[in-house]
């Protein structure tokens, strides 16, 4: 899609670093010079996000780990020295959890962007993949760093999931152990989480490396689910989808600053400022926002080995979906009835956030079973049905034509306005 370069250096270092490194060339080529479809919304602008936001917390992360210190005996009163006696420590640690909560707000929505334009269709196969691999990488990396602060939420939270594994049939005594490090969740299983946690941001950008690059070969997806027809449906990166990033962007920090200066805690437990306890069990042991709906599902199923597996099988399950849609039409925007569909499925798995949220019993355990049953029967009934029962609208020519007031059905034909033209 990007094509070969046109970056022309002008100073001489320029010039001999291209000619032995042509790394201006490729960042010429890959976020200026690249071909965008001109029809891209706004929900196109959380992939920025997500990429700003694991700068973030890298960045954040690093700093942190330089006063944190992983004993069990200290993690807690090191975490309060951050807070209290490091130089804007406060800010570092409100940057730090509240950036994990936005980091999976913008990863959630770019999901569902994806599922709604129908991103993970052919060409864009291994991108899909690989971004679903991103997704768990970010369930295990925020999951142990839930743990370091070592307070009475992040030491349940720790013994309860850790504590799934044992339902792996043969081996799964085995991995608790390993994840233990011994009996039960002490001191090596907080230096186990925090080694990884460290490490795993660095993994995560290594895979969105590979994202990036997995785009730029399939080219982008847009509203309209059509190719772009060079020229006359794309327009440079920069600067016309660089001045909409940059804007929402921006947007989305207030919403990011908000949180930090006005409500930092808002997305945490109150229990999490206690003390990790095991003498003493939490009333409700619940995880953070962002694994609610999961958890809910794995709390719907009465069997611990059956609860484990769906619990799995709900995020594996999207890696497959470019081959559970059967539907030669990307876009929800021609597709009248998969859309009623999708916007089901989005309240179904709203619902079983809230319903993770609630104690595991009466009718929030019915719920929780009835929505968990949707969950799946949409990935594995329903989106395989609607690509044979329902008829899509006509398709647009082109994305120039889509944008334009009666836009032009595929086949047919007709003059571009000189204002449309590339």
């Amino acid at each position: 899609m990007s094509g070969h370069s046109t970056y022309q250096p002008q100073s001489p270092f320029m010039k001999w670093l291209e000619a032995r490194l042509p790394i201006g060339g490729l960042v010429y080529s890959s976020f200026v010079d690249y071909p965008t479809p001109r029809n891209l919304n706004y929900w196109w602008t959380f992939g920025g996000i997500l990429a700003f936001m694991l700068a973030v917390q890298i960045v954040t992360g690093v700093v942190l780990a330089m006063h944190y210190t992983p004993h069990a005996s200290l993690a807690f009163d090191s975490v309060e020295h951050i807070m209290r006696d490091v130089n804007y420590g406060w800010l570092l640690r409100y940057l730090h959890s509240n950036g994990a909560s936005m980091f999976f707000l913008a990863c959630y929505i770019h999901i569902a962007r994806g599922m709604y334009y129908g991103s993970y269709k052919d060409p864009r196969e291994v991108l899909w993949i690989l971004g679903v691999i991103i997704f768990l990488l970010m369930i295990a990396t925020g999951f142990m760093g839930y743990v370091l602060p070592w307070g009475q939420m992040s030491f349940w939270a720790a013994t309860v999931i850790t504590n799934l594994f044992s339902a792996i049939p043969l081996f799964g005594e085995s991995i608790v152990s390993w994840l233990w490090g011994g009996y039960s969740v002490g001191n090596p299983t907080l230096n186990r989480f925090y080694s990884l946690h460290y490490l795993l941001p660095f993994v995560i950008a290594g895979v969105v490396v590979l994202h990036v690059w997995a785009l730029h070969v399939a080219g982008q997806n847009n509203p309209a689910g059509i190719d772009a027809k060079a020229g006359q449906d794309t327009v440079p990166f920069t600067p016309y989808a660089t001045i909409k990033d940059a804007f929402f962007l921006a947007c989305f920090l207030v919403l990011y600053a908000w949180f930090i200066f006005y409500i930092p805690n808002y997305l945490g437990h109150p229990d999490n400022y206690i003390p990790a306890n095991p003498a003493v069990t939490p009333t409700h042991i619940v995880p953070e926002w962002y694994y609610l709906p999961f958890y809910a599902i794995l709390r719907a199923i009465p069997s611990k080995l059956g609860g484990v597996m769906m619990l799995l099988a709900s995020i594996v399950l999207l890696a497959f979906l470019p081959w559970l849609d059967t539907s030669k039409v990307r876009s929800a925007s021609y597709r009248p009835l998969y859309r009623q569909f999708f916007w089901i499925f989005v309240a179904a798995v709203i619902g079983l956030g809230y319903l993770g949220s609630q104690p595991p019993e009466g009718i929030y355990v019915i719920a929780a079973r009835i929505l968990t049953a949707w969950y799946f029967i949409h990935l594995l009934i329903i989106l395989p049905l609607l690509g044979f029962i329902e008829t899509p609208k006509p398709l647009p020519s082109s994305i120039s034509a889509a944008v334009l007031p009666g836009g032009l059905p595929a086949g047919a034909s007709g003059p571009v306005p000189a204002r449309d033209k590339a």
